[in-house]
């Protein structure tokens, strides 16, 4: 492609984005700083929804109503129900689905799988192929690892669990109804309703400990 295409290709864009944000506007869209968001033509977009700079929106995306999307998040092929907060720096990726009142916050990724109502998401997490209920936390540093060298394994977190901070979720695996996993875990089975399980190893102290 020669220097002349390439600069009518971007002035094309440039125009079809301009009309993307004005129509998103007309439509009651609130654009913090409109020339830094990019959008698509087959966006759905529900009332009140609030979109602040520098945030990518893609193809098949569905916005409801009173979502806030803060800087720095791409989205794409995702869902988005009513009273949704997303972002920072958060990606969803094809097939996500965040129910109402959920939030998925700061470095976190997203990849076909269904967050619950009032769930929580709030930093440093990737969730692949996943499953999960309501009114569950997941603190920082979770990982479902859906991948095992030859296929996607699935995640299920059931309703009221509570996921601690640096934990490794190896699918498939199912966290039972109002459970408890442990800071620091790495669980390869499955967590029964109401229990606390924990993978951690014990912590060593050595007195009067000099370097070498």
């Amino acid at each position: 492609m020669t220097s002349i295409n390439k600069k009518k290709l971007a002035m094309k864009e440039k125009y079809s984005q301009e009309k993307l944000r004005n129509n998103a506007m007309k439509m009651g869209v609130t654009l913090k700083s409109p020339e830094t968001v990019f959008l698509s033509k087959d966006t759905k977009y529900g009332k009140n929804v609030i979109i602040n700079p520098y945030v990518v929106i893609g193809k098949k995306t569905k916005i409801g109503d009173n979502v806030e999307i803060l800087p720095f998040t791409h989205i794409e092929n995702a869902t988005l129900e009513n009273n949704v907060n997303v972002g920072p720096f958060s990606r969803l990726r094809p097939g996500s689905y965040l129910a109402k009142g959920s939030r998925v916050g700061n470095f976190v990724e997203v990849k076909k799988s269904k967050v619950g109502k009032n769930t929580k998401i709030s930093h440093l997490s990737y969730i692949g192929d996943a499953e999960i209920g309501k009114n569950v936390n997941i603190g920082a540093g979770t990982i479902t690892c859906n991948y095992d060298g030859k296929q996607k394994n699935k995640t299920k977190i059931l309703d009221g669990a509570f996921i601690g901070s640096n934990t490794a979720l190896v699918a498939p695996i199912k966290v039972g109804k109002d459970s408890v996993v442990g800071a620091g875990s790495a669980l390869t089975k499955n967590v029964k309703n109401k229990s606390l399980s924990l993978t951690r190893a014990s912590q060593i102290e050595i007195k009067n400990y000099r370097k070498k």
